[in-house]
């Protein structure tokens, strides 16, 4: 019983809540209808701004909110009064409404246009006010964000994880397959693999069958099969088996090489038989024959013949003669090529003229080979040979020859020649029109000296030159250039200077001449290179095309100002920077190559010792103890360590003095003349002194401080040896200097008065040229004995 009473009362509490759920749906059926009506009202009314929209949803939520407060607190009371009766009739009404509005959920009519109208404008209301998050809804939508990205970067290492790890087994897998078929063991093993297995029983049977077939052959047909060796590849045993066929030493019995002859008849020879006499009466019986037989007329002509073959022997004898025992008219194509070999010319380039072999033989105007011979130049160099001609026919050159070759005369004869025919009147009309001719070279030491050689020929001439260089006043200088000159030699950076203050124009300038072009680059003057020629005039710029190589056409205006622009280009050696700089300013030059590229004078004896640091000094006073034969030039790489090292042979009782770039004008200008003039015996010099500076009979060069490049080592050493004069070149060589040893070695070995000494012949860094990689050798296979 109480167990009935127990069930029924559990029936009716989950009536109750049912019901009550029932009605809570009811109340907010009521408020959706209610606030969709208010909705259309408001659409059909004007528009209100959105901060009143926001205040009443938030008044509608209070609203809510309390209503469901109410509710709560009315329906607490309730549930404790209710008797099982009362229970019991709300139950059955709860079951009656549930009922009606299934019914009417059945019966429910579809929504009018005006109300699905109204439902999709009121959500679509709904979805454009802003939503406004608290703190904690954005605080929780970051952390979202960030998971998903610390999600996202943990997926992608992942998965890069992944694609190394399989491409580290793809490779260890293809490098243990290349290295299995490497093994000559393996590859045996692999060949057996793909080979047939054959039974033991058919391997015995064969053999038995070849070893009949051999024994018959070796009993009946005399064939002995001999067995060839196989010998393993890694098997290092000597061979020792030679065959017969492969000795071929002399026969060293007496009986056959001193074969006796037969005596008969007391002639000594075979049976009797003179074979040497029998010829020679031969050969008389069929001339006598043939003398008969022939007319008188026959005879004529084979006198006439004989002639002709002398006369022609006589020719080629006399047209094979050495260049040096014909005339410049005699001479042939064969004969220029052989002088050009002679002298170590090469050319490239087309329509290149002959080189001159004598001064006298040569186009130059009578009073420059007047002052050529005053001077003392009997015999022009290989350089001059070919340039000069060259020059003398307005075609653009490249000169590529060894420091101390004489360049410089061999663009200044040309320039002299061209300024020379202009009339005199003209000149000094046209003298504030700026300069004919520009010498570009890039250290002021080396601009001086071309200045003095310029001088020398050109002031008995009249020509008069002025040099531009840096250190000097700049107003003095542009004094003088406003007293007009013919020829302005420069160095870039104070040309720029002065072609942009205006102290110099360059209206009438025709001839470019640089030298050193290979250092000039690398000192970055470039830049002040082309800024220099966008000065010059462009309207006698040469044409690209085939006529800047026609020999008539540029000889057409070569004696007038109006000349074609003429650049020439000396360089002693030629990396692709000064490659790219010719194509750019040169039109169709002339290649004239002396000797190697970079190579140093062949009479230079180079000596080297392998030392440290501290050591350097002590070797260098122990060279000085021997004795010297001044003057004498010391590289250093620095300019303070030129100092220091000046100063401590001064104290040691040595006549040194300092060049470097550091000094000014007047201090390097005062250390060359003293140098020169014998005041001083040693020039402790940086690579300043290295390019291009010309001191007359300097017996030694050391390198205290090993150049930083083989080009420049090679500029240092050119230094003595110069104007078919030895000279000696020493150079201390420290680790650090490692990256020089290959190519030094390959210098002192081409040298044929240098000895490369067995600790740099030796040394792991000289046996490859830095950057490449060494292989070993494969071992011999076979070694005979």
């Amino acid at each position: 019983m109480d167990e009935d009473i127990g069930l029924r009362s559990h029936r009716r509490d989950r009536k109750e809540r049912k019901e009550k759920d029932r009605r809570d749906r009811d109340r907010e059926r009521d408020r959706d209808r209610d606030r969709d009506r208010n909705d259309r009202d408001k659409d059909r009314d004007s528009h209100r701004d959105r901060g009143g929209d926001r205040d009443r949803d938030r008044n509608r939520d209070r609203e809510k909110n309390r209503e469901r407060d109410r509710d709560r607190e009315r329906e607490r009371p309730e549930k404790r009064k209710r008797s099982p009766d009362a229970k019991h009739k709300e139950e059955t009404a709860k079951e009656a409404e549930q009922r009606k509005e299934e019914e009417r959920k059945v019966k429910k009519e579809p929504l009018s246009l005006e109300e699905m109208v109204a439902r999709k404008r009121a959500e679509e209301e709904a979805l454009s006010r802003p939503k406004f998050l608290s703190k904690a809804e954005r605080a929780a939508e970051a952390l979202k964000r960030r998971q998903e990205e610390i999600e996202e970067v943990r997926k992608r290492q992942e998965e890069e994880r992944k694609a190394r790890e399989t491409m580290y087994q793809e490779g260890r897998r293809e490098l243990e397959q290349a290295l299995r078929q490497e093994d000559p063991r393996e590859r045996d093993r692999l060949r057996r693999d793909r080979e047939p297995r054959e039974n033991k029983e058919d391997v015995e049977l064969e053999k038995k069958k070849q070893l009949e077939r051999d024994a018959v052959n070796e009993r009946y047909l005399g064939i002995v099969k001999k067995k060839k060796k196989v010998r393993r590849l890694n098997d290092r045993k000597f061979v020792f088996d030679w065959d017969a066929g492969e000795d071929t030493s002399v026969d060293y019995n007496e009986l056959y090489i001193n074969k006796h002859l037969v005596h008969f008849f007391g002639r000594g020879k075979f049976g009797g038989l003179d074979l040497k006499e029998q010829k020679k009466l031969q050969a008389k019986f069929y001339g006598n024959y043939i003398e008969h037989r022939q007319t008188q007329a026959d005879k004529e002509q084979e006198v006439i013949r004989m002639k002709k073959e002398q006369k022609k022997e006589d020719k080629k004898r006399w047209d094979d003669r050495h260049w040096s025992e014909k005339s410049a008219e005699q001479m042939t194509e064969r004969d220029w090529r052989i002088f050009r070999e002679d002298y170590n010319i090469a050319i490239k380039g087309g329509r290149i003229p002959n080189p001159i072999r004598k001064w006298s033989e040569s186009n130059i105007k009578k009073d420059i080979l007047d002052i050529i011979s005053s001077v003392g130049y009997q015999e022009p160099t290989p350089i001059q040979r070919q340039a000069i001609p060259i020059g003398l026919q307005n075609r653009d050159i490249i000169g590529v020859a060894e420091t101390g070759s004489g360049k410089t005369l061999a663009f200044l004869i040309p320039l002299l020649e061209w300024i020379q025919s202009l009339p005199k009147i003209a000149r000094l009309e046209d003298a504030d029109q700026g300069p004919y001719a520009l010498v570009m070279a890039p250290t002021r030491e080396l601009a001086q000296q071309i200045e003095e050689e310029t001088s020398k020929f050109g002031g008995p001439l009249g020509i008069r030159t002025v040099a531009v260089i840096g250190g000097l006043s700049r107003e003095e200088q542009g004094m003088k250039l406003r007293m007009g000159c013919e020829i302005v030699i420069a160095t870039p950076g104070r040309l720029v200077d002065v072609l942009e203050n205006r102290y110099l124009v360059l209206n009438q300038c025709t001839y470019v001449v640089f030298d050193e072009a290979d250092k000039m680059i690398d000192m970055g003057f470039e830049p002040d290179v082309q800024k220099i020629l966008k000065f010059m005039p462009v309207t006698n710029e040469k044409p690209d095309t085939d006529d800047a190589e026609d020999e008539d056409k540029l000889l057409q205006n070569f004696l007038s100002k109006h000349k074609f622009r003429q650049t020439v280009m000396f360089t002693a050696t030629m990396p692709p920077s000064v490659e790219r700089m010719a194509r750019q300013y040169l039109r169709r030059p002339a290649y004239v190559y002396i000797g190697s590229v970079g190579k140093p004078v062949e009479r230079t004896e180079q000596i080297t010792y392998m030392v440290s640091e501290q050591e350097k000094r002590k070797k260098l006073l122990d060279i000085l103890k021997h004795g010297i034969t001044p003057p004498v030039l010391i590289f250093v790489n620095q300019k303070k360590g030129a100092d220091v090292l000046a100063r401590g042979l001064e104290k040691l009782g040595h006549n040194a003095t300092t060049l470097h770039g550091g000094k000014g004008q007047e201090q390097r200008e005062h250390a060359l003349a003293n140098l020169k003039s014998g005041a001083k015996d040693i020039l402790v010099a940086t690579d300043v002194a290295g390019r291009g500076i010309d001191i007359k009979d300097v017996s030694l060069v050391i390198n205290y401080d090993m150049a930083k490049n083989i080009e420049d080592y090679t500029h240092r050493i050119g230094r003595t040896g110069r104007a078919g004069k030895t000279g000696k070149a020493i150079s201390f060589l420290t680790k650090d200097d490692s990256h020089l040893f290959y190519d030094l070695k390959q210098l002192m070995l081409s040298s044929p008065v240098s000895t490369c000494p067995p600790e740099l012949a030796n040394h792991p860094d000289a046996q490859h040229k830095p950057g490449t990689v060494m292989t070993k050798k494969r071992r011999e296979e076979k070694i005979f004995a």
